[in-house]
């Protein structure tokens, strides 16, 4: 029996044997599995389960339930924004950016040690040369001079000795900017520094170590390792190093003596930490190029020459000038010079993909032209000669071309010129005789575009001429996008409303006031009211009714529901009322930081506008003057769907005799004539008036504010910035309005202009005319 029993087992095993690897690992996984179960159930208190339970000690759950707690701890939760109305507004604190939340610093400030002497001659180069390439530029010197050069950011310590200025100098950063950046370079005012190198290197530079980086010179008598850093040749200075020697800084100043204050530094940084100067780090070399005297820049071609962080020593301002141009020029090169080796590697590339050589865009490396999806999305273009332009601002067909726009045009024909020279020279030289066509259109994926026909004289090189007709094209590429610097503003600005009411806009004013009540005080939006009453010569006297009754009677109505609101009234007698004048009431009783908001009897004010009026309205910088959206005429314009958006285009019309449904949005158009509404602060109005009352005395700045709004006003008599833009939240119901005949003609024109166009749109405009013919007719 053995032998049989031992055959099959055999057999048993030779089937078996190829899976027996797999059935050995999933009997070792299940073993270890369990024995893992056993110990986590064995383990006693855990401090990561602690800190994911509910205060006071660990709970009695699984890991699974510990593992949903967490997850529940880290979803978000939006928390509805209220305040109470009955209690004081204080002010909210916002962080300006989002990176004083997360902590984070600017990359590079830069310290300029100067003097009295030379702070309005070669700091002043410095400054012109690489200031705009760093965030922070700071100069130091001992004593100040009468007259502190503009722009610059000047810190007198009084005191010129060399040592105690670099005491305070390092003192005053870390005091002021320890927390702000990551690295300091330090550096004199007769040091040219080639600032995108130098900025590119502390970006490849770990903030998180004690580095002291330069031009590496031995003091005299020390030891080899003992190296300081050459002031001449600038150097940086990592955060980290900083702090740790704030504390030796006045030790330093008592013990250590030198006429240099680099030396003294280096000094400083052995004697406390024990950290030398040094001219590599992580790859990375601080090269510097000492520049002999009387040497031509433009002369100088060796590899360190080409290659220098940092030029020394420049004795006047014309050379520093002279080196900033030797470095343009050279990175400029190198700029064209990786344009063309990107242009080719993407003409090479190009062939392998699905289109193939058609879908390789010119010029290369720039996205191709816009592609309309519709004829409303077609960019036109603009047709211009060397004397004028036939696509004017004021809609004129045709006008001088001068200014910025001759300039472009100007310097498009030189350009082609100088590129068809390059490309045919020495063969053919070209002169230009006269520009016979030429067509500008701005394409937003790309910048300007240009066609010119140009009319070229070429001249061979045995000298034959000839006239020749070619059209070129160009493109001038959209440039890297830029933040511009704004003042901080906050979404906390109290609003102060003003409505300024003629006796024929009386009949109106309820409904504004109920959409007041709607937009403003139901959300509790941070907004007041003031009313200006403007009566007539002979309106609202003694025994003669008051036009405004119903007006006042509804301002108390929205009192007694809303409590604790108050709205303000004023009363004018005026006979012939202009803007100006009525804002120049309000404006005298309300302090200098009020944000006014100049609303018309048509205004429908809501959270969103003001927000948009507390963001575009910067004090001393900018007044925002929006365009609100006009509806048509219900008699003109068909009825819109509610989904359909204000500006669309129009619905198919409405049946004849078929009124529109109530609530129901009209077509319309935003209505760039009106300028009746806007937002400033008082400060910025009462400087551009006293600016007008200086130019315009007398009889001259009585006729002027007849014929001035109050946005004329800060156009023409304030240096602010003038913020013009659509509103889509400003819609307003159509009404008949009169224009009254004492505006000015200017005025008149306008207001007439925007009635016109508020009736309907040209294409509603003439099916109401052809039906009125039709009707005319029979």
């Amino acid at each position: 029996m053995a032998g049989p029993t031992a055959m099959r087992l055999s057999s048993v095993l030779a089937l078996l044997q190829p899976a027996l690897p797999l059935i050995l690992g999933l009997s070792l996984g299940c073993s270890l599995s369990l024995l893992r179960v056993s110990w986590i159930q064995g383990e006693g208190e855990d401090p990561c389960v602690v800190a994911v339970g509910e205060p006071g000690g660990p709970q009695n759950l699984d890991s699974g339930t510990q593992l949903d707690q967490s997850d529940e701890d880290f979803k978000p939760r939006i928390v509805p924004y209220y305040r109470d109305p009955n209690k004081p507004y204080k002010k909210v604190l916002r962080t300006r950016y989002i990176q004083t939340e997360l902590g984070s610093r600017e990359r590079l400030l830069v310290a300029v040690l100067t003097s009295r002497a030379t702070l309005s001659t070669l700091a002043v180069a410095v400054n012109r040369t690489v200031a705009h390439h760093f965030p922070r530029l700071l100069y130091f010197t001992g004593q100040r001079g009468a007259r502190t050069p503009a722009g610059m950011q000047v810190v007198s310590h009084g005191d010129e000795r060399p040592a105690w200025l670099m005491s305070e100098t390092l003192r005053h950063l870390h005091t002021h900017f320890g927390a702000d950046y990551d690295w300091f370079f330090v550096m004199q005012d007769d040091t040219y520094v080639q600032a995108p190198r130098l900025a590119a290197l502390a970006g490849h530079l770990s903030i998180n170590q004690d580095l002291y980086l330069g031009r590496t010179e031995e003091f005299i008598g020390a030891g080899e390792q003992a190296r300081y850093c050459h002031g001449g040749f600038g150097y940086l200075l990592s955060r980290s190093l900083l702090l740790r020697l704030w504390p030796h800084l006045d030790g330093c100043r008592g013990d250590i003596l030198s006429a240099r204050p680099d030396e003294w530094l280096g000094r400083c940084l052995i004697d406390s930490l024990g950290i030398g100067c040094v001219s590599q780090h992580q790859g990375q070399q601080y090269r510097s190029f000492e520049l002999a005297k009387n040497r031509d820049p433009e002369k100088e071609g060796s590899s360190a020459f080409l290659s220098a962080f940092a030029v020394h020593p420049v004795s006047e301002g014309t050379l520093m000038y002279r080196l900033h141009k030797r470095f343009s020029a050279l990175e400029l090169e190198r700029t064209y010079s990786e344009i063309e080796q990107l242009q080719a590697q993407i003409r090479n590339l190009t062939v392998l993909t699905p289109e193939g050589e058609a879908g390789l865009s010119w010029p290369i490396g720039l996205p191709a032209p816009f592609t309309p999806h519709s004829r409303f999305e077609v960019l036109g273009w603009d047709y211009f000669t060397e004397q004028h332009t036939f696509s004017c601002a004021d809609g004129a067909p045709k006008c001088p071309l001068q200014g910025a726009s001759r300039a472009d045009v100007g310097d498009a024909v030189e350009t082609a010129l100088e590129q068809l020279n390059r490309r045919y020279q020495p063969r053919l030289r070209f002169q230009k005789q006269r520009l016979l066509n030429g067509y500008r259109r701005f394409d937003p994926a790309r910048g300007m575009e240009y066609t010119l026909d140009l009319l070229l004289e070429a001249v061979t090189q045995r000298g034959h001429r000839r006239a020749l007709a070619r059209r070129v094209s160009l493109l001038r590429p959209l440039s890297r996008v830029e933040i511009l610097p704004m003042p901080y503003v906050t979404e906390a600005t109290r609003v102060q409303l003003v409505l300024p009411l003629l006796v024929a806009e009386a009949a109106a004013a309820p409904a504004f006031l109920e959409a007041f009540a709607a937009g403003v005080l139901e959300p509790r939006e941070h907004a007041l009211l003031t009313l200006l009453l403007v009566y007539g010569p002979r309106e609202g006297g003694r025994g003669a009714p008051d036009p405004f009754l119903g007006v006042k009677a509804a301002a108390a109505e929205l009192e007694r529901r809303y409590p604790g609101t108050r709205l303000a009234w004023l009363a004018v007698r005026a006979e012939a009322p202009s803007q100006v004048r009525l804002l120049d009431v309000v404006s005298k009783k309300h302090p200098v930081d009020t944000l006014f908001f100049l609303a018309t009897v048509w205004t429908r004010p809501g959270p969103e506008v003001l927000n948009r009026c507390r963001m575009n309205a910067i004090s001393g910088w900018q007044a925002f003057f929006p365009v609100h959206f006009q509806e048509f005429s219900p008699a003109l314009a068909p009825q819109r769907s509610p989904q359909g958006p204000p500006g669309a285009g129009p619905d198919p019309p409405s049946p004849p005799g078929a009124e529109p449904a109530r609530g129901a949005p009209l077509g319309g158009r935003f209505d760039r004539q009106a300028s009746a509404e806007g937002c400033f602060y008082n400060a910025d109005y009462l400087a551009a008036r006293a600016r007008l009352a200086g130019e315009l005395a007398g009889q001259e700045e009585e006729e002027a504010l007849e014929g001035l709004e109050v946005m004329d006003v800060f156009l023409r008599f304030s240096g602010l910035h003038l913020f013009r833009a659509v509103e889509p939240g400003l819609v307003q119901k159509f009404s008949v309005r009169d224009c009254s005949p004492r505006l000015s003609e200017e005025l008149y024109h306008r207001c007439r202009l925007s009635t016109l166009e508020g009736l309907g749109a040209r294409a509603q405009l003439a099916v109401a005319l052809f039906e009125q013919e039709q009707a005319n007719s029979t």
